[in-house]
């Protein structure tokens, strides 16, 4: 078994190994970045406000979230744009913090884009990122003064996560204790497979307060076997939430606005975690095996025009359109990092010739896109 980029320092350039260039993949990289951060109304997600804060929005429901706020921040630590990434920092402890009620430590998920809250409650997704983003601006830029001391501030989110709702104290934490397992959201006892992020939590188990660490090591083993459950045996697709055995959430669709239960837009990130995962760690062939199931599955099993559907967990190919047709193309190819073949290389050739996305839905499937590339050509890395 191969090690990852952890033990030897090192990361693939798999657009390298396909044939393009360093200099064309260098300038993709960086007109990508200009062009969510900097470029024209029609196409940046990220926005500057005021003096020195910003935020990036989810253009198809014009708020800002803490999903895209975590992302921004990853992909400014992972480009060494400190004062984009402090920039979004200041805006998220600003306006998503809060500071009192059950979810105290926390932040709200859903913000308007002038700082106002659209709801009391976190997505789980966006504090994992914003932990992994400042222990990582900690180790590459190192520590500031008050909410720019990132090693303190991940280390205290990450006790919150665990810890809360101990010893009688008000709220949940965001891991089911026992199980050890990431909840979809704090109210609820089930999980979101593409919440799940081993790779995060082997770093945590390393960098968070001490006596937090076997918690997070443990997280990381735990869910690697949860991805085997909740991934599909032939096909490796997984519902978007899934119960803690793995089985497909199907209760709540008047809750949670519809079908979860089904291989669509959150989804598509599980198996570009995955992928990173391998790539960072490789400590599970499983993981390789997942990935070339999954890359069968759309470069052998479907038709050209059936790749950008919604499909059911065994494959079962549904008339409705996916909502996120780029992103699907972006984490394939992600995939690549642990799977191999030509299949692998049809995903990578694919993601090289899509564009990134424009209209009022690119905000996530351009985020994806960036990881994706990030990942691809060797810039997703450990700091």
């Amino acid at each position: 078994m191969s090690k990852g980029a952890f033990f030897t320092g090192e990361y693939r350039n798999v657009f390298a190994e396909a044939g393009y260039s360093e200099t064309e993949i260098e300038q993709r990289k960086n007109d990508i970045f200009q062009t969510l951060f900097y470029g024209t109304e029609e196409e940046r997600i990220f926005h500057l406000s005021g003096a020195d804060m910003g935020y990036m929005e989810d253009t198809g429901n014009h708020d800002a979230r803490t999903e895209g706020m975590s992302y921004g921040m990853m992909m400014c630590v992972q480009m060494d744009k400190k004062e984009e990434f402090d920039r979004l920092w200041k805006w998220t402890k600003t306006y998503m913090y809060m500071d009192e009620g059950d979810n105290q430590g926390y932040f709200a998920w859903s913000c308007q884009t002038d700082g106002t809250k659209n709801a009391y409650g976190p997505a789980p997704d966006g504090e994992e990122f914003f932990a992994m983003a400042l222990i990582f601006a900690s180790h590459r830029w190192g520590d500031g003064e008050g909410i720019f001391a990132y090693s303190k501030e991940a280390k205290d989110l990450l006790h919150v996560m665990i810890h809360k709702g101990e010893n009688k104290t008000p709220g949940r934490a965001m891991f089911d204790p026992n199980l050890k397992l990431i909840r979809f959201i704090t109210d609820v006892d089930f999980s979101d497979p593409s919440y799940h992020l081993p790779h995060f939590y082997e770093l945590f188990g390393r960098y968070a307060y001490e006596e937090d660490r076997d918690f997070f090591l443990e997280a990381a083993k735990e869910s690697r076997e949860y991805l085997k459950k909740a991934c599909h045996p032939v096909t490796g697709l997984c519902a978007e939430y899934a119960e803690y055995d793995g089985t497909p959430y199907t209760e709540g669709r008047e809750i949670w606005g519809g079908r979860h239960d089904w291989y669509f837009s959150d989804a598509y990130r599980t198996i570009a975690n995955i992928g990173l995962d391998y790539e960072w760690f490789g400590v599970d062939e499983w993981e390789r095996e997942e990935a070339e199931k999954l890359q069968r599955f759309f470069c052998e099993t479907l038709k050209e025009d059936e790749t950008d559907r919604i499909y059911e967990v065994d494959g079962t190919i549904l008339e409705e359109k996916a909502l996120h047709p780029v992103a699907i193309i972006a984490s394939n190819a992600q995939a690549s990092l642990a799977g191999s073949g030509d299949n692998a290389l049809s995903c990578v050739k694919k993601f090289w010739d899509t564009p990134l996305r424009t209209g009022d839905r690119r905000y996530y499937d351009n985020c994806l896109y960036f990881f994706a590339f990030l990942a691809l050509s060797g810039n997703y890395r450990i700091y």
